[in-house]
């Protein structure tokens, strides 16, 4: 076993005492292992995908290649990327009618399969599509597995954020190919969206587009960025032009992955 991947050694004949965590990207697959007993008790592992292959023949491969993959454990979250979700309010929630609702909002796809994930608390359901094949080759390794997505605790975490102060506030939460974009007051979701761009202009542009959307004031409410911040001092200076109030966040900080067990899938 090639424990030289992780952060630090890990025991994996214990590893029924773990969780483990894989977060499903396009542009590579995200591996932790959560470790009580350890100082620092996650380990991060990254692995680079095949763009050529589809998303379960690469993670087929990984399967195969790498030995901690087929321990046992007592817990596995699998977080599945992309920009195929919708939100809505738990009152308007039927599980039988999730497909209905969601290619209300998204293009239908062969091979894909619709899940939800439902926060009890702010009363919100988030529907997100994933790779079939992909969803039951995990669930074949892993019958336990939960799957989630990951603007889901994303909206946990900032709508209590969002009850601080009496600002409205934007979380926008930036990948290598998009960015998504949760709007709050006060606790209550306004937006979720997500917007495919690449480019430092763009994520300016869509940004600044959905603040005058929703009328954020630009003295008083706050715009909160997270995730892959590449040329950080252009997209803030950029954002600082019309925004007053725009901080840098870390949710990892302040997510705990455990938590999630205790929220609903479907």
């Amino acid at each position: 076993m090639p424990e030289s991947i992780f952060t630090q050694p890990i025991d994996f004949s214990k590893s029924e005492q773990y969780t483990l965590s894989i977060r499903l990207r396009t542009d590579g697959f995200s591996f932790s292992v959560f470790v009580p007993t350890q100082e620092e008790a996650t380990n991060y592992f990254h692995h680079a995908i095949n763009p050529a292959l589809s998303l379960t023949a690469n993670l087929k491969q990984a399967l195969t290649r790498y030995e901690f993959l087929s321990c046992s454990y007592k817990r596995v979250l699998v977080l599945s990327a992309g920009n195929r979700y919708t939100s809505l309010p738990a009152e308007c929630y039927d599980p039988e009618e999730k497909e209905i609702i969601f290619y209300h909002n998204h293009p239908h796809r062969d091979n894909e399969i619709v899940l939800g994930n439902v926060l009890k608390r702010e009363q919100i359901v988030f529907l997100f599509g994933m790779e079939k094949s992909a969803y039951y080759l995990l669930l074949q390794q892993y019958p336990h597995a939960r799957f989630y997505h990951p603007v889901f605790p994303l909206t946990g975490w900032f709508a209590v954020k969002s009850k601080l102060g009496n600002s409205r506030k934007m979380l926008a939460f930036i990948r290598n190919d998009s960015v998504d974009i949760l709007c709050y007051e006060r606790g209550r979701l306004l937006l979720a969206n997500s917007f495919t761009c690449q480019h430092t202009e763009d994520r300016i542009y869509y940004l600044l587009y959905v603040w005058k959307q929703v009328r954020f004031d630009q003295q008083r409410d706050e715009l909160h960025l997270a995730g892959t911040l590449t040329e950080k001092e252009k997209l803030l200076t950029g954002l600082r032009r019309f925004i007053g109030e725009v901080f840098i966040v870390n949710p990892s900080e302040y997510i705990d992955m455990e938590a999630l067990l205790t929220l609903d899938t479907d």
